[in-house]
């Protein structure tokens, strides 16, 4: 049974990303100076606020290949937050986080405008980041996290990892990301959607120095010696706001956890909101 439009949760949501946006362009506009900074970066982590975690987006677009029509023509939009839970610094210098992050499908050109798949992504984790010659270079984050489209019966879809992730930035203008994961498939209806989603994922992201582009592969080998592949870019429409213009292409398995073993190309554009600094994945 699909999930159909409801008013208050799309107000609900659309307030959420307002309020990512305004911290989160307040961040950028009074911050000032080198972005790379280890001062300025560890008052940021030092800092226990509601922040972005993932990429914030909501576009629109067909499929590549077959015909787009009514049913395969779709909005994805995702809500990805993170907050830091204490105040003090935890022992390495590491830090405990809570993390969450809401994807959903949406098929707006539908009569009564069905969400067609909605997932759940909460966890919790710790991060470590790291310095060299008082420059920011990467983090690292051990996490536990819980994956679940809130069906039932036989749409029921749920999974858990627990996962090491890091990113790295070689260069101001490279971030190459990496991510491996142990699964705990608890779902009846998907124990083997881990031969369409894989054990790890890897890629990289390239920004220009002025920071207004922005590109990248993330990679997601799966079973077969194949791979789920997402190539994204973006354009910074305003120099001091945190609101891109976005084009996301999408191709394999387990975008969505509804039809998680059904493969599709999907090609979308529309807006996005980016955290502080490189994105995670």
């Amino acid at each position: 049974m699909q999930s159909h439009f409801r008013p208050r949760f799309i107000i609900a949501i659309l307030l959420c990303l307002l309020g990512s946006l305004c911290a989160e362009a307040q961040i950028l506009v009074t911050g000032g100076g080198d972005p790379l900074d280890a001062d300025s970066v560890k008052r940021d982590f030092s800092k226990p606020y509601f922040g972005l975690y993932k990429d914030n987006y909501f576009i629109f677009g067909p499929p590549v290949g077959p015909k787009p029509t009514r049913e395969n023509t779709n909005i994805k939009f995702q809500i990805s937050i993170a907050q830091r839970l204490t105040r003090s610094t935890l022992p390495w210098g590491t830090y405990l986080y809570l993390f969450y992050t809401q994807k959903c499908f949406w098929n707006v050109l539908e009569n009564s405008m069905p969400m067609t798949d909605l997932n759940f992504n909460p966890g919790v984790g710790i991060t470590k980041p790291f310095f060299v010659k008082n420059r920011y270079i990467g983090k690292m984050t051990l996490l536990i996290e819980h994956e679940s489209n809130g069906r039932d019966s036989i749409q029921s879809r749920s999974w858990n990892r627990v996962a090491l992730a890091a990113n790295v930035m070689i260069t101001k203008n490279l971030m190459v990301h990496g991510k491996i994961w142990a699964p705990i498939v608890d779902g009846m209806n998907n124990k083997d959607i881990v031969d369409y989603c894989g054990f790890c994922q890897f890629g990289f992201q390239v920004l220009s120095d002025n920071r207004r582009f922005s590109g990248g592969v993330t990679v997601v080998p799966r079973k077969h010696f194949s791979f789920n592949t997402t190539v994204d870019l973006s354009y910074r429409i305003f120099k001091k706001d945190n609101q891109f213009l976005f084009l996301q292409f999408f191709n394999g398995y387990g975008e969505g956890l509804l039809e998680y073993n059904k493969f599709h190309s999907q090609l979308r554009i529309g807006l996005l909101i980016k955290p502080k600094l490189f994105s995670d994945f």
